[in-house]
């Protein structure tokens, strides 16, 4: 049943492509992060190993979040990892378990996805007219921004 809630069908179209494309950034990022956290080394594993698993279990969060606003919004949410790969921003890193290299290719993920939701924000705004969409993205920038925050504290 299609979505009848102020934004036009073309509007709606735009903002779940938007929203799926944001959507398989964060599955990219949790994938990485999951990866990080299995494979970590070092004098502080147990710290590190714990910092990553508050970050990938945030991130699930926020894809079920993201999932379930397409759905508000009358389209259908992208779930298969060839179909992320396709719409990511973000890139898949070699192996690693060195943990300044894991660090800085997350900081690079997060200050990506800030600048990224940034544009998202003012288009879902003034392009597409979806304040809610806006308002719910600023949420996902938020936590961005911290996450960074926290990965840049680490590499000082």
């Amino acid at each position: 049943m299609k979505a009848n809630i102020g934004i036009t069908d073309k509007n709606l179209q735009a903002v779940a492509l938007m929203l799926n494309k944001i959507l398989a950034d964060e599955y990219v990022l949790y994938t990485k992060v999951r990866n990080y956290h299995w494979n970590i080394e070092g004098s502080n594993f147990m710290e590190m190993h714990k910092f990553y698993e508050d970050m990938y279990n945030g991130i699930d969060e926020l894809i079920d979040e993201i999932a379930e606003r397409v759905r508000k919004l009358g389209h259908y949410s992208e779930g298969r990892l060839k179909d992320f790969l396709k719409l990511t921003n973000l890139t898949e890193e070699a192996y690693s378990s060195e943990q300044k290299k894991q660090l800085q290719n997350l900081l690079n993920d997060h200050e990506t996805l800030a600048r990224n939701l940034r544009n998202d924000i003012n288009a879902c705004s003034d392009k597409y007219k979806d304040l809610g969409t806006a308002d719910f993205l600023t949420g996902l920038l938020k936590q961005h921004e911290t996450w960074a925050w926290f990965v840049r504290s680490y590499l000082k």
